[in-house]
């Protein structure tokens, strides 16, 4: 039997904070590739365009690089780690208690996704 490809996609410096991305991607993980495109295309949270243009850029490079159908992919691993934060001082903050002062800090992620080729199993060889 052939050995199933991974395809491998990343989106790097998406100024959406990790946790909300890992909402949006642990409702996919797992999902055949056009199920996962569907759901997410009418998923309501901000960070599910990002995971969308993701995910269909994999589908796109496994079509045109691999010749592989996208009836075939599923989604293996797909996870979103924690960028550089970005913290908005010395004049961007918040006043806090006892005369202190709270700087406003803006949230990036690294979106990973892999797709795999499902394993076709052929009977009666």
């Amino acid at each position: 039997m052939a050995e199933a490809f991974e395809i491998k996609a990343k989106s790097r410096f998406v100024q959406i904070s990790p946790r909300k991305v890992r909402l949006v991607v642990n409702a996919i993980r797992g999902m055949n590739a056009n199920e996962a495109l569907d759901k997410l295309r009418f998923m309501p949270q901000g960070a599910a365009e990002p995971v969308f243009k993701l995910v269909q850029s994999a589908v796109a490079n496994a079509e045109q690089n691999f010749g592989l159908e996208a009836d075939e992919l599923y989604v293996s691993r797909i996870f979103a780690d924690e960028g550089p934060r970005h913290r908005k001082s010395p004049y961007g903050g918040r006043f806090a208690g006892r005369g202190r002062f709270r700087p406003i800090i803006r949230r990036s992620s690294h979106i990973t996704v892999v797709l795999a080729e499902r394993e076709v199993v052929e009977y009666g060889d």
